[in-house]
C-alpha cells in the first residue's frame, strides 16, 4: 500500500489542469468491447482504475495500450473468459463489464463489484434492466450469472425506481446492440452519461435523450469506430481544485472545466463569498475570502454531486460558524469524519446530517484514506493543518485523481507518495 505524505499550511498558487473524468472513462472503456473495430480515446487520466480494467480486458484477449493520455483498446480478438476477481473486486465500475458483455456475447459472469464502501449501492435495478431486455440473472454466491434466451436481447420500456447512473449504464450498454427499441425512463442524466452516449452514437449506434430522463434505444447489429474519442473533463476533480483554492490558495486558475457541469458547486461556494473569475473553460479563485457557512443537500444531476460532499469539508472548516451536509444519496458516506477528528476538526454526524463548524489549531497526524473521496477530503484538511500529514492506503486516492503528486506540486505543495512494503 501506499502513503502520501503532506506539509501543512501550504499556499496554493498557479495552474492546474483538470484530466477527463474517471465516472466516464470507467464506463467507456467496458464500453468499447462492444466495437467491431479499435478504439481510441484521449484526455484519458492516469489512475488505478485505468490499469484495472486494463487487466480485465486482458483476461478476455482485448489488447490495450495506454500513455501520454491516450488509451487504444482493441477488442477485435476478444474471447469469452472468466474476469479475474481481484480486478473485479477493486472498483465498483467493473459491474459495467455485465452490460458490455450482454450485448456482446448475450452473457456475462461476473464477479461482485468492489470499490469504495459508502453504503449500501445495490444492483436490482441493473438486474430489472437485464430480465426486461430478457437475460436470466442469477446470483450465487459471489458470482452474478446473465444470459440471453435462444432468442437474444429484445428491446423493452423500463423504468427505474429510482435514478441510478450505473444502472442506467449498464441497461444502456446492453440494450445498444438488443433488436428493437428499448425506452429507459427516470434514467441518470449525468453528463457522464451524455458522453457514452455521443461515443456509442459516433459509432453507428442510436441513442437519444441522453441528459434527460427519457433515453431511447434503437438496438444495432454493429458498432464501428472512426474517430478518436475524447473523455470530457472531470467535474469532480475540478470542484476538489476549487475547494482546495478557496481554503488555501493565493491565485489558483483550475483549467479545462466544463462550467455548466459545475453550476450547483460553484453556486454553493458563491453562496459562501468565495470570489471566482468563470472563463470560459477555466476558472480563476483569488483565495484569501471571508466565509460564511452553509447547507449542502446532495441530489442526482443537476443537483449537488454526493462526489463533492467530502472535497468540499476542509473548506465548510473555515466558514464563520456551522455548516450541515446533507447527503440524500449515500448517507453512510461518513468514514472521513473520524479521520478528520484526529486532526482537530470540529465536525460530527448524527441522524443523517453532517455538521461541520469552524475549526482553528488542526494539526497533522497519522490518518486513513478509506476511499477515494473520503482520501482526497483529508488530503485538503492535511494542505491545512500545522505540520505533517501522514495519509494511508493513499491508493485509493490515486485510484480517482489523475496525477494528483504532479499536478499539486505544479501548485507549490510538498507532496510525495512512498510504499510501505511491509503493509
Amino acid at each position: 500500500m501506499k502513503k502520501m505524505i503532506v506539509k501543512g499550511k501550504q499556499t496554493l498558487s498557479g495552474e492546474v489542469t483538470v484530466g477527463g473524468a474517471k465516472n466516464s472513462t470507467v464506463a467507456l472503456i467496458p464500453a468499447a468491447i462492444l466495437a467491431d473495430t479499435v478504439v481510441r480515446f484521449d484526455s484519458v487520466p492516469d489512475i488505478l482504475d485505468v490499469h484495472n480494467l486494463m487487466i480485465i480486458l486482458k483476461s478476455m484477449n482485448v489488447s490495450s495500450h495506454f500513455g501520454h493520455g491516450e488509451l487504444m483498446i482493441d477488442p477485435t480478438e476478444i474471447k469469452k473468459a472468466p474476469l479475474p476477481g481481484k480486478a473485479i473486486r477493486s472498483l465498483r465500475a467493473s459491474y459495467y463489464f455485465m452490460g458490455a458483455l450482454l450485448g456482446r456475447f448475450g452473457e456475462a459472469i461476473v464477479d461482485f463489484p468492489g470499490g469504495d464502501n459508502i453504503g449500501p449501492r445495490p444492483i436490482d435495478q441493473h438486474i430489472k434492466g437485464f430480465e426486461a431486455l430478457g437475460a436470466k440473472v442469477v446470483e450465487e454466491k459471489d458470482k452474478v450469472y446473465i444470459k440471453t434466451g435462444p432468442e437474444g436481447l429484445k428491446g423493452a420500456r423500463i423504468f427505474f425506481d429510482l435514478v441510478s447512473v450505473g444502472a442506467t449504464v449498464n441497461v444502456l450498454l446492453a440494450a445498444v446492440k438488443a433488436k428493437g427499441t428499448t425506452i429507459i425512463e427516470n434514467a441518470a442524466k449525468e453528463p457522464e452519461i451524455v458522453d457514452l452516449a455521443t461515443f456509442l452514437n459516433n459509432m453507428g449506434a442510436r441513442i437519444r435523450g441522453a441528459g434527460t430522463d427519457v433515453i431511447r434505444i434503437e438496438g444495432v447489429d454493429e458498432l464501428r469506430a472512426t474517430n478518436t474519442h475524447t473523455i470530457i473533463p472531470d467535474r469532480i476533480e475540478a470542484g476538489t481544485y476549487l475547494a482546495f483554492a478557496a481554503a488555501n490558495g493565493n491565485g489558483v486558475l483550475v483549467k479545462n472545466v466544463i462550467t455548466e457541469h459545475l453550476d450547483p458547486f460553484i453556486a454553493k461556494l458563491q453562496e459562501m463569498g468565495v470570489r471566482l473569475e468563470i472563463h470560459e473553460d477555466s476558472i480563476y479563485v483569488p483565495g484569501g475570502d471571508l466565509l460564511v457557512p452553509v447547507t449542502v443537500k446532495t441530489a442526482p444531476f443537476p443537483g449537488f454531486a454526493t462526489d463533492l460532499q467530502q472535497p468540499l469539508t476542509p473548506l465548510l472548516l473555515k466558514a464563520q460558524g456551522s455548516s450541515r451536509i446533507i447527503d440524500t444519496l449515500y448517507p453512510e458516506r461518513v468514514k472521513h469524519i473520524p479521520e478528520m477528528r484526529k486532526m482537530g476538526a470540529k465536525i460530527s454526524s448524527k441522524d443523517g446530517i453532517i455538521t461541520v463548524k469552524r475549526s482553528k489549531d488542526l494539526l497533522g497526524t497519522t490518518v486513513e484514506a478509506s476511499e477515494i473521496r473520503a482520501g482526497v477530503s483529508l488530503l485538503g484538511l492535511a494542505l491545512m493543518a500545522e505540520g505533517t500529514t501522514v495519509i494511508t492506503k493513499a491508493d485509493n486516492i490515486l485510484r480517482g485523481y489523475d496525477r494528483i503528486v504532479d499536478k499539486l506540486k505544479g501548485l507549490s505543495v510538498k507532496v510525495e507518495i512512498i510504499t510501505d512494503n511491509r503493509e
